[in-house]
């Protein structure tokens, strides 16, 4: 393929093309859905007619049941096309619980049972409300000409707000067409180990939003190799895989456990497959609102959140959210002016001058303005005490 028709192609694959918007905002209903599906199966357990239980469920049945959900969502699209379009679970659901960053999604043999703890307060509801902000701030940031660096800037100070830390080693990628980590990134929080190169986002781009805040040190660690589940193909070495998961993300739980596990090591020995290991924060002195039953402990809290934002002509639209509970923070940023200016920001643009026409040179571009557009989210964090 020449240079040319590769650029064609490139763009026929943006969202200058609407049938790719429309892909993209069907996958995002998905796993919308998808999220509630989750929480309803956790919170369904809280009430037998009058009679109210604490609210338990195994970790294994929340992910099985989520991947199962957009399999099924997934494989009922595109069913009538003529041409095959490939769809099903891009990632494997995961749940972080306590001091667990990310990537936990357990095999069946688990027996991790997750509770529910009681209204979250205290040092968990700031650092959930760290997160939110940093996210609304995030999402007003990634506009096009603006630079990566900016939101990074950002977002640490939301965080530094509330006297919170930014997670190390969390980016934000640009998304195309089976890339779900492009070589466009925002770095969380600056660090020796970890640098990104200069970005400028730009019109019809697509981005991960990933937002992860902890009252820890923000340093996560990898504490037993073992735990890990999840793993990516290494698409560009030119070599495949006999697996009956085609799909670019594995996990262990489709294979055969004790077979899988021989030969694990030497596909990712090989770089044919690329870990993503389960990271933890040292235990600390706060409990979290949700805690493992079998074994609760005292650790520091951290909130994670993830969203998908397409950069559209007419600004930027966020097609996947999060349910934010209702939260009783000790700090609030309520005396931090930039930060309330970046919240103020609208996240659509409008052309000025489309009622009279003024007189004008010929050529002037119309100016853009941001519709300011509050959002409940950042009401509700931004005024809480």
């Amino acid at each position: 393929m020449s240079d040319e028709e590769a650029e064609v192609e490139e763009r026929e694959l943006d969202l200058s093309t609407p049938d790719v918007v429309t892909k993209y905002k069907t996958a995002a209903d998905i796993v919308n859905s998808n999220s509630k599906s989750v929480l309803s199966f956790f919170v369904a357990s809280k009430h037998f007619g009058d009679i109210r239980i604490q609210t338990k469920a195994k970790i294994v049945d929340i992910w099985e049941k989520g991947d199962a959900f957009i399999r099924e969502q997934a494989g009922n699209m595109y069913k009538n096309v003529k041409k095959k379009i490939e769809r099903g679970v891009a990632f494997p659901t995961y749940i972080s619980v306590n001091n667990t960053v990310c990537h936990f999604s357990p095999l069946a043999s688990d027996e991790t049972i997750l509770e529910e703890d009681g209204p979250v307060t205290g040092r968990a509801a700031d650092v959930i409300a760290a997160a939110n902000t940093a996210a609304e701030v995030a999402l007003r940031l990634v506009r096009p000409r603006r630079k990566n660096k900016d939101v990074t800037d950002a977002i640490q100070k939301v965080a530094t707000a509330y006297d919170c830390k930014i997670v190390e080693g969390v980016l934000s990628h640009q998304l195309k067409q089976f890339v779900i980590d492009g070589n466009k990134v925002v770095l969380s929080v600056s660090s020796p180990e970890t640098r990104v190169d200069d970005a400028e986002f730009e019109e019809n781009e697509v981005y991960a939003v990933d937002i992860v805040i902890s009252a820890g040190d923000g340093k996560p660690k990898l504490l037993d190799e073992r735990e890990t589940t999840i793993y990516k193909r290494a698409v560009d070495t030119g070599q495949k895989l006999s697996l009956e998961d085609e799909s670019f993300k594995i996990h262990l739980q489709a294979l055969e456990e004790k077979r899988a596990r021989l030969g694990l090591v030497e596909c990712v020995n090989h770089d044919l497959l690329l870990p993503y290991p389960v990271l933890r924060e040292k235990p600390g002195l706060f409990y979290t609102y949700l805690v493992l039953s079998d074994h609760p402990h005292l650790i520091l809290p951290f909130a994670h959140i993830k969203f998908t934002v397409l950069l559209m002509p007419n600004g930027s639209d966020r097609v996947t959210s999060h349910p934010l509970q209702e939260l009783q923070p000790t700090k609030t940023i309520d005396d931090d002016p930039e930060i309330k200016s970046w919240l103020a920001r609208g996240i659509k643009t409008k052309k000025k001058g489309c009622g009279k026409k003024k007189n004008g040179k010929k050529g002037d571009k119309a100016e853009e303005s941001a519709d300011v557009e509050s959002t409940d989210a950042t009401t509700n964090v931004s005024t809480q005490e």
